[in-house]
């Protein structure tokens, strides 16, 4: 148990993360902050070495050289160069671009690029690909050969708008995500989320968040994982980019100001604790979280079936609660009331406050709720 002084702002919570790539330093930060993380990459990145359309792209390139190199990532950048290097070739690209007008998408990229020897002629301040496309289109890119390195994903809005205004495109897939070799932590990912029993889930990048839908779609809970995603378990994703697949789904999205996975943890960290709201019960202040509630100020873990019961009685504070509707609650729980009031005793213990929930009688239970306290309950 944590007092007021020592909870953190995730503590109590259970945050999923996606990532293939930066997920330990994502997980790290998560921890430290006191969420619990369940961790199932949506993808994996086929090697570079490997990739032969990457190789052929190079290549082609290298025989006929660009006009502009619009560089997308600093990681995809950098592995671009070292598989040339691999190949024989890196020299020779590294020639080939310094010939081009090198356009970077942000901050990380542009370093990427004067580490190889490079020098970028533009970046965008907003990091936006949108941005690099208006300014490609105003210049005018008629006539003229671009070279654009790929994140992981197609690019083909950018691309059709660059053809329809004359211009040659030749796609770099730099790095291309592929499903994951074990799709057992994604499946169990999506139950989780279906299940309500995650606070959040991250996204940092599109061709995550399309492999998790596509997999739900495959075992037939595409839409469930959708309606989890609209209520109970917050989404939050690095940037609008990576937005776009659940916004276009009619999901709520929420993304940091500056799209970097710090930024990114410190707005769940911001959120979450809001969602949980406060109620005034038997004297005492109590906030729900997702496996434990903080009562005047002091975290106490509570068993699953034990949270289960809380939420319907929170849904309701101060109105009594039927056993029925309190075992059909319970996780997997039957058709024996009795399982009710073996839970309903460990949840007391749990909270340490046993008056907070009161036995009505051959009726039910519920919440003491302080009459003066305006609690309009919980929609979880």
């Amino acid at each position: 148990m944590r007092t007021a002084d020592r909870i953190k702002p995730l503590d109590g919570f259970t945050v999923g993360v996606t990532a293939a790539r930066r997920a330990e330093e994502l997980g790290a930060l998560l921890e430290r902050r006191g969420a619990r993380v369940q961790h199932a990459p949506a993808l994996r990145i086929v090697s570079l070495a490997d990739d032969d359309l990457l190789l052929d792209a190079t290549r082609r390139l290298i025989e006929h050289g660009p006009d502009i190199v619009v560089a997308t990532t600093a990681i995809g950048f950098r592995g671009w160069i070292s598989a040339a290097d691999g190949w024989g070739l890196g020299d020779d690209l590294l020639s080939t671009l310094a010939s081009a007008e090198v356009l970077a998408r942000g901050p990380k990229v542009r370093g990427a690029i004067r580490a190889a020897g490079l020098t970028e002629e533009w970046a965008p301040a907003s990091e936006s690909m949108a941005e690099v496309l208006e300014r490609l289109l105003e210049q005018g890119v008629a006539g003229r050969r671009v070279a654009l390195q790929l994140h992981g994903e197609p690019l083909p809005g950018f691309i059709e708008s660059l053809r329809e205004a004359g211009a040659e495109v030749v796609d770099v897939p730099v790095y291309r995500w592929m499903p994951p070799e074990d799709l057992g932590p994604v499946d169990r990912l999506i139950e989780a989320v279906v299940g309500r029993h995650l606070d959040a889930i991250t996204f940092t990048s599109a061709p995550a968040v399309a492999s998790l839908l596509e997999r739900a779609a495959e075992l037939g809970r595409q839409e469930a994982l959708l309606e989890a995603l609209r209520g109970e378990v917050l989404p939050i994703c690095v940037g609008p980019v990576t937005a776009l697949p659940l916004q276009s789904r009619a999901v709520p999205t929420r993304y940091p100001e500056r799209f970097r996975l710090g930024p990114l943890v410190q707005l769940l960290c911001d959120e979450l604790p809001k969602r949980s709201g406060e109620l005034r019960v038997a004297g005492h202040t109590v906030r729900l979280r997702g496996h434990a509630v903080v009562v005047d100020g002091e975290l106490r873990p509570v068993p699953p079936a034990g949270m289960a019961l809380l939420r319907a009685l929170a849904r309701r504070p101060g109105w009594v609660v039927p056993r029925a509707e309190l075992l059909r609650a319970l996780p997997g729980a039957g058709r024996d009331e009795h399982a009710v009031e073996t839970a309903m005793a460990r949840l007391r213990t749990a909270l340490g406050v046993p008056r907070l929930i009161q036995t009505v009688v051959k009726r039910g239970y519920r919440l003491a709720v302080d009459p003066a306290a305006e609690s309009p309950g919980y929609d979880t």
